[in-house]
């Protein structure tokens, strides 16, 4: 291949590909559980959690059809996820800014329940995803949401017991908020990384065509 041709990702190691499949269905079980419960109990922290898993499950589709593709539509591919992720985001802050009038305190001890059951899903995500940590934005995007995951999980189990115990409902509240916060950070970590990754490509294109002329 000639220099300044559409470089290619280099073939993605099957084991890492499985792993995608893998967590890819794992998101989109534990979004039907989470967000058919968030539904019930009134938790806009379970109900942000479920929109994460259903991020994340978009994230890994994306990520496995990028796998392979030119250097321009994995860019298109990574900003998508960004974009897609602040989107969400948003809509969680919006839920969590209304449920502070209207919201009334959900279950405590079902959100704490719940929470555990996706801490134990994303846990085992983070298991298959682990190795692969490291690479461009696709990647990396990949690996960030389930870390993120777990995190966002701990502090629905927290705030369900602070529910127990307290009978309000500004844990929940406050929980979904961090939630939305975590997916606006991992929106713009991903968007600077591709534009970066892209400006290095641009370059590398330049310095390629000025040494063939």
């Amino acid at each position: 291949m000639a220099c300044c041709e559409p470089e290619l990702n280099e073939q993605a190691p099957a084991a890492y590909r499985s792993a995608l499949i893998a967590v890819l269905a794992i998101n989109l079980v534990m979004f039907a559980i989470e967000a058919a419960v968030g539904l019930f109990s009134g938790s806009r922290a379970l109900r942000a959690d479920a929109l994460d898993f259903l991020g994340d499950a978009a994230t890994y589709g994306l990520t496995l059809w990028a796998l392979g593709q030119s250097l321009t539509w994995r860019f298109r591919a990574a900003r998508i996820k960004g974009f897609s992720l602040l989107l969400l985001g948003l809509l969680v802050l919006a839920d969590s800014l209304v449920s502070l009038v209207t919201g009334a305190a959900p279950p405590g001890g079902m959100m704490s329940g719940i929470g555990a059951l996706a801490l134990s899903a994303n846990l085992i995500s983070l298991m298959l995803l682990v190795r692969y940590r490291q690479g461009d934005a696709n990647i990396r995007s990949a690996w960030l949401c389930t870390r993120n995951d777990v995190l966002a999980n701990l502090a629905v189990i927290v705030a369900g017991l602070l529910v127990l115990a307290t009978g309000s409902h500004w844990p929940d509240v406050l929980v979904a908020m961090a939630i939305a916060g975590l997916f606006c950070h991992s929106a713009v970590s991903i968007l600077r990384q591709a534009n970066a990754e892209q400006r290095a490509g641009d370059a590398s294109d330049r310095d390629c065509r000025a040494s063939t002329r």
